[in-house]
């Protein structure tokens, strides 16, 4: 059986980081007055864990048959992110003309948690490839 023991570890990892980032977000923002959920931050939210496990759990579950490809698919799967922005986001935060730095708040925090625990998490995939 294949240790999925990293997987699960980055699984981990992201929800927490993402539910962390998600309430501090969110209480940041009605601190300030803004409306709590506003601005398609759970969609977001939601929207980029489920695409960065997503991604993570294909470059993992392919590692060894296609390891020397796995930068260029993560790179892809990052260039899928940004293009479900500008089809389901853009559009919504620039419907009044602008978008604010709480609508860019709203997609690119989470798009940046996940990135930074894909990327660390990707990494070490790579060096234990490395290593066998």
């Amino acid at each position: 059986m294949p240790n999925i023991r990293p997987l699960l570890s980055f699984l981990t990892i992201l929800g927490a980081m993402l539910s962390l980032a998600f309430f501090a977000h969110t209480s940041f923002l009605e601190n300030l007055g803004h409306l709590r959920f506003g601005d398609l931050i759970v969609t977001s939210y939601w929207l980029n864990g489920a695409l960065a496990a997503a991604i993570y759990a294909i470059l993992f579950l392919f590692r060894n048959i296609l390891k020397n490809y796995i930068g260029y698919l993560f790179i892809g799967g990052s260039f899928i992110k940004f293009i479900l922005f500008f089809i389901l986001f853009y559009p919504i935060y620039q419907a009044d003309g602008k978008m604010d730095k709480f609508e860019f708040a709203a997609f690119f925090v989470p798009y940046v948690i996940s990135l930074v625990i894909e990327t660390i998490f990707t990494g070490k995939m790579l060096n234990n490839l490395d290593k066998k």
